[in-house]
């Protein structure tokens, strides 16, 4: 049981950075989060990839690999709506 919960809030969780980019998509605007803060989760989402994809907890694997992909998205979005 536990498990499941785990698995399901590892997934949820993650999907949590879905309105940042939307609201960054509706707004044409990405100046009130620091590209430096975006860097800085990005590259430890990054530096934990290995631990994650190693590791025999089915929950810290998913939540890694979802996790990731969706900051990802809002990286990418920082950037691309980024103001010189």
């Amino acid at each position: 049981m536990s498990e499941t919960v785990g698995m399901v809030a590892a997934v949820l969780l993650p999907l949590w950075n879905i309105p940042l980019i939307v609201r960054i998509q509706r707004r044409r605007s990405s100046q009130d989060v620091s590209p430096w803060w975006a860097m800085g989760v990005w590259g430890c989402l990054l530096l934990m990839l290995p631990a994650g994809l190693g590791s025999p907890d089915a929950v810290f694997r998913a939540f890694t690999v979802v996790n990731l992909a969706l900051f990802s998205l809002v990286v990418l979005q920082v950037f691309r709506y980024r103001r010189p």
